[in-house]
């Protein structure tokens, strides 16, 4: 039987969220666009899927661990690494760490409550005590956990700090879809409606320069627009739909800006 925590590089005792890091991290490494297709490559990518579609599935895992004779350890007798950062809370590289390793472990709440203290002192920044791959992925972490309890311009910071990092040196690579999944959804139909214009705007106008389709960042522009008209900009309004027509000329929406604008017969 095939050892599919040896394919990703994990023991046993691995939780889901280490489970999950490891498969994108060696899927990334065994990419086929980094090899030049070679048959070696395909062949892992394969061996890495076989192992994902067992160990990421809670049910096939469980009946793997079985025929494999696998025996989680719930009680571990060796150093506490957690309890050893929390020890360490006036270090901010240790705290870092701690929030990471929360995160991996299914322990968000503290992880946020650590963050947003650290954040608190307003000399706090994550990339500077993490390794830069650790970072990103603490920061895709963070910023789901945040989206899912309403707080989104804070998972919009933390997304936009991925795309940032990615576009410098690429790591995430063709995980980059699901990032611009969720702030294609924060940034058309979460922060709108929960933050002020101008703090909307300044948020759209940083996402159209990113690697959006044309149509997305079209539909941006519509959002931006609509952002000017309710602070009364109406120049600002009319410079972003024509800015949407230009990528998109079916753009949905931009009728009731034009009628708004006075201008429906001549955009």
């Amino acid at each position: 039987m095939k050892d599919h925590y040896s394919v990703l590089g994990v023991s046993p005792d691995a939780t889901p969220k280490e489970v999950r890091r490891a498969y994108r991290r060696e899927v990334k490494a065994a990419h086929p666009d980094l090899h030049n297709g070679a048959v070696q490559s395909v062949e892992r990518i394969k061996e890495l899927v076989a192992a994902w579609e067992t160990l990421g599935n809670p049910h096939r895992r469980a009946e793997y661990d079985r025929l494999r004779g696998y025996c989680r350890r719930e009680e571990r007798q060796e150093f506490n690494y957690p309890d050893f950062l929390r020890q360490r809370r006036d270090d901010p590289r240790s705290q870092a760490r701690l929030i990471f390793y929360d995160l991996l472990h299914d322990n968000p709440e503290e992880a946020l409550q650590i963050y947003s203290v650290f954040l608190a002192t307003g000399d706090f920044d994550l990339a500077r005590y993490l390794d830069r791959e650790d970072f990103m992925d603490c920061a895709f972490l963070l910023a789901e956990e945040y989206e899912s309890r309403e707080e989104y311009l804070r998972a919009f910071e933390l997304f936009a700090a991925i795309v940032r990092f990615e576009q410098h040196k690429p790591y995430f690579r063709h995980f980059m879809a699901d990032v611009f999944d969720h702030l294609r959804h924060v940034l058309c139909f979460r922060l709108p409606s929960m933050e002020d214009p101008d703090t909307v705007l300044s948020c759209l106008y940083q996402a159209v320069d990113w690697d959006f389709s044309r149509k997305d960042r079209a539909f941006l522009y519509r959002i931006a627009a609509e952002m000017c008209l309710k602070k009364a900009d109406r120049r600002g309004a009319l410079r972003n739909v024509q800015r949407g027509l230009s990528l998109d000329p079916r753009l949905a929406g931009v009728r009731k800006i034009q009628q708004e604008l006075g201008l429906s017969h001549a955009l």
